[in-house]
């Protein structure tokens, strides 16, 4: 039986006209690593979903990065053009309607700032979270982009490990 949070993600990807299956998975597929196992594809495929604050707004800002990447939170700041902090569990769940691990990139309870990490462009076939740590889907990165109305942009830190 499907949960609220993936009936609302499988509702949005049905109205968008996308066709893909959620999968789901008896272990958690909360982290990209995780995921990519699970899934049997690399980790820069997977489409992280990170939330943060912006500081002024109060808006929760999506950005969907490459599971190989980290978020450069400077960059960020800029393309929005308000400062941004972390969001807590409680944040994240008020203005998405999912707990962290499970954030899917469409869905959410409240109009997200969106953005997308240009990486995620460079593959053919990207991995979300569907809604629970343990359930992702398949799209497109075009899909991705036309389903969340994200600016894609360099998000990412450079010098990561």
């Amino acid at each position: 039986m499907r949960s609220e949070s993936q009936l609302r993600v499988a509702a949005a990807l049905d109205a968008a006209g996308i066709e893909t299956r959620i999968v789901e998975f008896d272990a958690s597929t909360r982290t990209s690593a995780d995921a990519a196992a699970a899934i049997g594809c690399s980790v820069a495929q997977i489409a992280k979903s990170v939330i943060l604050r912006a500081k002024v707004s109060e808006r929760h800002v999506l950005v969907v990065t490459s599971g190989a990447n980290r978020v450069d939170e400077k960059a960020v700041a800029a393309l929005v053009g308000e400062k941004i902090g972390r969001a807590d569990a409680d944040f994240v769940r008020a203005r998405t309607g999912f707990v962290i691990g499970g954030v899917a990139p469409i869905a959410h309870t409240e109009a997200p700032i969106t953005l997308i990490d240009e990486d995620l462009l460079d593959h053919t076939e990207l991995w979300a979270a569907a809604g629970t740590p343990n359930s992702v889907f398949a799209l497109a990165p075009d899909h991705l982009v036309t389903l969340t109305g994200g600016r894609v942009a360099k998000v990412k830190e450079e010098n990561q490990p």
